[in-house]
């Protein structure tokens, strides 16, 4: 049982902000000794790249920080979901609620505090402490690993959209090699803007030792030689907790010079994505990360797609993008925001016995645009998106229909027999083999995409929701909002998180 001195009490109502120990190093070592508590942190002034120095760091991030990385990071199973929109909730849910489950929060005083410090760090609750068995722990301890390697690669460090490695790596020439079913390659990868380089990605989460560290070490050696002379960074992210403890990571990282990063296929170098962190920042100069935005959306897009109209509704934003480009981390929380606090006054104040679609018309009159969100059954989390980028997930979502339609080893004929006993892996390997084939189209029509995705993102500015929902009527427009939910948006997207449903304050 849980022990009796452990308090029985609901989550308290406070801002979602934790502070997130940091070690940065140039390869794996011991678990270091409380360090985390002890340490002598540096204050995290904020990097599109790695630190100048090595050690401790102590950035603070919020959970809706934390949330949006879990919603984003892993495998890409939409090509598994053409037909079936509505189970893209069923995977969001599987990749938070393990967080929600069994993180808690504990308030901490550190031996040397951080100037800007909130006081507070993430730790496993008592339910994981005391009641849950091993098979679930090291489920709990993957999907920790990969949400907080997510966010130290993209909210700290700016890196770009992560890819999993599995379906063929950054290089297509280099796809066989990456494709080799011996080798044990890290888990993910991405192209960092401002550094020029690809970085290949191997998250560990749980009670990460020195023994788990080396292994991802070798799997990064192999990731690293299959990539060969091009010019690459290895991160190993080892997401650490026990009961009690604090949740710290360390990265370990190595820089191997080489070749420059290629483009993408069929692009010249005036369209590449330039900057850090968020593609959504560079969705006016650049098709291939409006390609990219979009791919990286598609649970979100099908999600909303498929909700039920009644559990729609749109959130007033400012229309003005560059208030919501990157600064620190991916996400802008909007309580904060006075830009968005006032433009919703205003509006409410506009607002008295008009129409929706009058009202509608009003805000957009007034710099405010209105983005689609709904509630993920079974979670505490919203999400949305724009006009915008919502009508770029749906062109591409038919792009992707009609390779699913056209290509053997896609279509439903050309699946084997549903009585035909295969076993796990070899499941697996079936179903790996049609998202690399699914990948490979996919890049192939990447130059015909790109005009494509772009006039679809244009006009969607100017589209009615009822014409990109493809139904009779608007979703409802809430300027009232809901003073239990803490928002958050970036340029194209909406987030948001139940300020009653956060871990609570002990742990």
């Amino acid at each position: 049982m849980i022990p009796a001195h452990v308090p029985d009490e609901p989550p308290l109502t406070y801002a979602d902000s934790f502070d997130i120990p940091v070690l940065f190093r140039d390869g794996p070592a011991k678990k270091p000794r409380r360090q985390w508590r002890t340490a002598k942190h540096q204050a995290w002034a904020g990097s599109d790249g790695f630190p100048a120095a090595d050690g401790w760091y102590a950035p603070t991030t919020t959970w809706r920080e934390i949330i949006k990385a879990a919603t984003e990071v892993g495998r890409d199973v939409t090509p598994h979901l053409q037909n079936q929109p509505r189970y893209a909730h069923g995977e969001l849910v599987a990749r938070v609620s393990p967080l929600y489950a069994y993180l808690g929060a504990h308030p901490v005083k550190p031996r040397h505090p951080v100037p800007g410090a909130k006081g507070r760090r993430l730790t496993w609750n008592p339910v994981y402490a005391h009641g849950t068995e091993r098979s679930a722990k090291n489920a709990a301890g993957y999907r920790l690993g990969m949400t907080m390697t997510e966010w130290a690669c993209r909210s700290l460090l700016g890196l770009g959209q992560t890819e999993h490695l599995e379906l063929g790596g950054p290089v297509p020439a280099l796809y066989k090699t990456f494709k080799d079913p011996k080798k044990r390659l890290p888990d993910l990868w991405g192209r960092h803007e401002a550094e020029e380089l690809y970085w290949l990605i191997e998250a560990k989460g749980g009670d990460v030792g020195l023994g788990t560290l080396r292994k991802g070490w070798a799997q990064l050696g192999a990731g690293s030689s299959a990539l060969g002379a091009y010019a690459h960074r290895t991160v190993l992210v080892g997401a650490s907790v026990r009961p009690g403890d604090d949740l710290f990571l360390t990265i370990d990282h190595n820089l191997h010079p080489g070749q420059p990063s290629l483009a993408p296929d069929g692009s010249d170098a005036a369209d590449e994505a330039a900057g850090p962190g968020n593609l959504e920042d560079q969705l006016g100069d650049s098709d291939d990360a409006l390609i990219g935005a979009a791919r990286a959306q598609m649970l979100a897009y099908l999600a909303l797609r498929s909700a039920p109209a009644s559990q729609l509704r749109t959130v007033p934003v400012p229309a003005d993008r560059a208030s919501r480009h990157r600064r620190s981390g991916l996400t802008t929380p909007l309580e904060g925001d006075d830009l968005t606090l006032t433009m919703r006054a205003d509006a409410r104040g506009a607002a008295t016995g008009a129409e929706q679609q009058t009202l509608r018309a009003g805000i957009r009159s007034m710099g405010l645009d209105d983005f689609l969100s709904c509630r993920i059954p079974g979670t505490e989390v919203h999400l949305g998106m724009s006009r915008k980028l919502f009508a770029a997930c749906e062109r591409l979502h038919e792009e992707d229909l009609a390779i699913a339609r056209r290509t053997p080893g896609l279509r439903a004929e050309d699946q084997p027999p549903a009585d035909l006993e295969l076993s796990d892996e070899a499941q697996e390997e079936q179903r790996l083999t049609q998202r690399r084939m699914f990948r490979e189209q996919q890049e192939e029509a990447r130059p015909r995409l790109r005009p494509l995705l772009r006039d679809a993102y244009e006009r969607g500015a100017e589209s009615n929701w009822s014409d990109l929902l493809r139904r009779p009527q608007e979703p409802e427009l809430d300027l009232e909002g809901d003073e239990g939910l803490l928002e958050s948006a970036t340029p194209e997207t909406y987030l948001a998180v139940n300020r009653y449903d956060l871990p609570p304050a002990r742990a």
